[in-house]
């Protein structure tokens, strides 16, 4: 059995992408060469609404693909012997672009690596950023996010819940805490 703590709701979810949206805008002066990769399934949710706002802001649309990393993952076989592997949409070349991988939470740093591994299979970008809604620490491999809507303290033993209204119907981020 578990219990949870919510910890974003919707209107602190798109303040952050708010945010994001403008530190990546200051970084990189404007849109020139810039890339949305969202990692399935929650991360594509994420760029597409980062290439709205910024849309928004500098009246161009940038690039946004989205990417499935399961047979990139290191541990693929340990999660499913049947994994359920989704449609990667790059259609656009990515060698000399400024890519931004979004994701949802940003844990051990295996998500990201299969990741990189995965774009280096379409071409040589110029340069891979990173930004993802929450950072909640632990890692296993020496991944930092670029972009951090939030840092969150947690224990192993905890689970970080994402939901987002075009795949879960609301806006939330919680901690799920075991309880026994």
């Amino acid at each position: 059995m578990s219990q949870y703590d919510i910890i974003l709701d919707a209107a602190d979810i798109d303040r952050i992408m708010t945010r994001i949206s403008h530190e990546i805008l200051e970084k990189h002066k404007g849109v020139d060469n810039l890339t949305l990769i969202g990692i399935h399934t929650r991360g594509v949710y994420l760029a597409k609404r980062i290439q709205a706002i910024i849309d928004g802001i500098e009246g161009v649309s940038i690039p946004t693909g989205d990417m499935d990393i399961t047979l990139y993952r290191d541990d693929w076989t340990r999660i499913s012997h049947n994994p359920i592997v989704q449609a990667t949409d790059i259609t656009f070349s990515v060698d000399g672009k400024q890519i931004i991988l979004i994701d949802d939470v940003l844990f051990t740093g295996r998500t990201i690596r299969a990741a990189m591994d995965a774009i280096i299979d379409f071409g040589r970008p110029d340069r891979i950023e990173l930004a993802v809604l929450v950072d909640r620490g632990h890692r296993e491999l020496p991944i930092q996010a670029n972009y951090v809507g939030k840092f969150i303290e947690t224990r192993l033993s905890e689970t970080v819940n994402v939901l987002l209204a075009e795949h879960d119907g609301k806006d939330q981020v919680s901690i799920a805490k075991l309880s026994y």
